[in-house]
């Protein structure tokens, strides 16, 4: 039996509405954890039932042509990257040589001294919260802080295909053993409360990277459980995905999280692409 099956059916039915309408799935696991479900029954009751829908009818998203450049190799003005993987619906792919070794290197050490416990958005308040389904620990560097920072947000803006000024500041996270990251979206759901204040500094997520900074021993891919795929991690590589079209709506098919780091560490850098401009 697994552990869809072995919840109530209420509670099937509210997993599945709540993920058809875009709700986020860490606050969801955090509901059932309040309500007396154990935290293993609760993430993976979840991740089965959102791999059964795929689909996600009725969420009224449009599929548009992807941002990401097209082809095998894209050039960008400091290095070639290549396209290792590329899904279109949604749009996702694996991209390898987006950083060198010395720039992993180089942003893991100018982390380590001042990582905090990482926060998701609550939605109602939209204030920062911490959750025992997000175990990193991380810090940022502001939009083109030094010369280093501001030739790899130039890079990214470019790989991207959005204009420099709508990304949010380069975020380190790092993941120790027996980490991860429950499946959630990177966008702010728009019939949520809390999202208005982050809606008003730039509009909606459009885009996320998530760039690998070490290769991880064993574990903490990202995952998309609707996608049934698995992603890295590999050092100086990253994963791209899209899930806010040109009217403003959003792909729940975009659902991922970062799996459980069974051996070692994982250290990742993330960049948000906003619809306009970012303000901090």
């Amino acid at each position: 039996m697994n552990a869809a099956t072995r919840i109530p059916v209420e509670w099937r039915e509210w997993i599945a509405h709540n993920l058809a309408r875009g709700c986020d799935a860490r606050t969801m696991i955090a509901d059932m954890l309040r309500a007396g479900f154990d935290t293993q029954t609760a993430q993976a009751a979840l991740f089965e039932l959102a791999g059964g829908n795929a689909a996600a009818p009725g969420t009224g998203y449009a599929h548009e042509a992807s941002r990401l450049p097209a082809g095998n190799l894209i050039r960008l003005p400091d290095r070639d990257v290549r396209v290792v993987l590329r899904i279109e619906r949604p749009t996702v792919a694996f991209l390898d040589n987006v950083l060198d070794a010395q720039e992993c290197d180089e942003l893991v050490r100018r982390s380590a001294q001042k990582l905090v416990r990482s926060t998701i958005v609550d939605r109602e308040r939209g204030s920062a919260e911490v959750i025992a389904g997000r175990s990193s620990e991380g810090t940022w560097f502001p939009l083109e802080a030094d010369a280093f920072i501001a030739r790899l947000d130039r890079r990214i803006a470019a790989l991207m295909n959005r204009p420099l000024e709508n990304g949010e500041g380069l975020q380190i996270l790092h993941y120790r053993t027996g980490g991860e990251y429950t499946p959630h979206y990177d966008y702010f759901p728009p019939g949520d409360a809390g999202s208005a204040p982050h809606l008003a500094q730039g509009g909606q997520r459009v885009a996320s990277l998530i760039l690998y900074l070490n290769d991880v021993e064993d574990g903490g891919a990202t995952v998309f459980p609707r996608l049934n795929l698995a992603v890295g991690p590999k050092k100086g590589a990253a994963v791209y995905f899209e899930y806010c079209n040109s009217r403003g709506e959003v792909d729940p098919a975009t659902l991922h999280g970062g799996a459980l780091v069974l051996k070692g560490e994982k250290w990742i850098a993330t960049k948000w692409m906003r619809q306009y401009r970012y303000e901090a």
